[in-house]
């Protein structure tokens, strides 16, 4: 099907919603049941973002006593997640909208979402079981991850096949974190990454959509390599997380790592652990990266798509995109040419952009900063 044929049919899918990595949909879930995810902005009140109709109609007044701060300071972000960038590439005003107005995600959303996610467990259960371990800290929740990155080393040592490989790192400034769908070595022995993409509809993305997920899949590949490489440290880590090394972990997490074979106290221990195992591990680079877009009703392939890593326009993205967070520059929405994106977005009754007509205007958007 033409593509043209493709825009007129605007759904979920367009907005960009359904091609979210449910690994890092399920991360985030479980980071907001601990109670210990980054704050993020209370939700707004009718007086501060609603018309007669309950529904947001302008974001001036917020902005207005928000524009001395940059958005990781507004919204009280440690840490960014891979698919935060990715969605910059499909329309970064949208992104922050939907920073601004959280829990504004329709049911049509949600059950795409939750489809996707299902998929992807699915897929996880193929290798191995789940198990629940109950966390009541932000050092618990780093635990499990590191925990599960020390078991699945082994697994890439000997060549197996892992899923939810967890990764972080510190790009530009400031520090992503992600999860990697699956790594598995190929018949010539390089090591792939394969990125799931679940589709309402039986067809594939466009082109728009697919240099979304090449650029997700390529930064998931420059931070594992670092990782793999000795180029993430402990101090970073600890800075950008604000975690606590010293803090005893819970009952719970030190019985599963008991189990798992690790004599651990603290998080410390952990952290140690892991930089240590990556670091003598000798772990390969990634050599290639794969996508498999699946449609949700049927779980059929609907095609894959073989990623070339470019690293120099993967860095040149990355701080164009963190130059936003860090408050260097304005947020901006789509170009003329891909105003069809926003048939399929919630915000398009409230945004500036698009009501401006390619340009924001000054008293609705904080000042950029100054760079240094």
């Amino acid at each position: 099907m033409a593509e043209t044929g493709e825009e007129e049919m605007m759904s979920t899918e367009a907005s960009g919603f359904s091609d979210m990595s449910d690994s890092e949909l399920l991360e985030i879930v479980d980071l907001e049941d601990a109670k210990e995810s980054s704050a993020s902005l209370s939700k707004p009140g009718p007086s501060e973002f609603s018309g007669t109709d309950d529904k947001p109609i302008s974001l001036q007044n917020c902005k207005r006593r928000l524009d001395i701060m940059s958005p990781m300071e507004r919204f009280h972000l440690k840490y960014l997640y891979v698919t935060d960038l990715s969605t910059q590439n499909w329309c970064e005003l949208q992104m922050v909208y939907g920073k601004e107005l959280p829990g504004f995600l329709t049911p049509e959303k949600a059950d795409v979402l939750d489809t996707g996610a299902s998929i992807h467990l699915a897929r996880e259960l193929e290798l191995h079981d789940l198990v629940t371990v109950p966390i009541t800290t932000k050092e618990d929740t780093w635990a499990i991850k590191f925990l599960n990155i020390l078991t699945m080393i082994p697994t890439l040592q000997s060549e197996g096949c892992i899923r939810e490989f967890p990764v972080f790192g510190e790009v530009e400034g400031v520090f992503l974190v992600g999860v990697i769908d699956e790594l598995q070595y190929t018949a010539k022995g390089e090591l792939e990454l394969t990125e799931l993409k679940t589709r309402k509809r039986p067809l594939l993305p466009l082109d728009a959509q697919k240099k979304k997920d090449y650029f997700q899949v390529s930064l998931y590949k420059y931070i594992f390599d670092a990782m793999v490489q000795g180029n993430v440290t402990p101090a970073s880590l600890i800075h950008h997380t604000k975690l606590c090394p010293d803090k005893p972990l819970g009952p719970s997490v030190l019985r599963h790592a008991e189990q798992g074979g690790f004599a651990v106290k603290s998080l410390g221990d952990l952290i140690e652990l892991v930089f240590l195992s990556l670091t003598v591990s000798d772990l390969p680079v990634i050599d290639s990266l794969k996508i498999e877009y699946v449609h949700q009703e049927t779980a059929t392939v609907l095609g894959t798509e073989i990623v070339a890593f470019e690293e120099k326009e993967v860095r040149g993205k990355v701080q164009h995109y963190i130059a936003y967070w860090t408050g260097h520059r304005e947020p901006q929405g789509v170009d003329i040419e891909e105003a069809w994106k926003c048939r399929g977005c919630n915000y398009t009754d409230i945004c500036e952009w698009k009501k401006g007509g390619g340009v924001l205007s000054s008293t609705l958007e904080p000042r950029a900063k100054k760079a240094k």
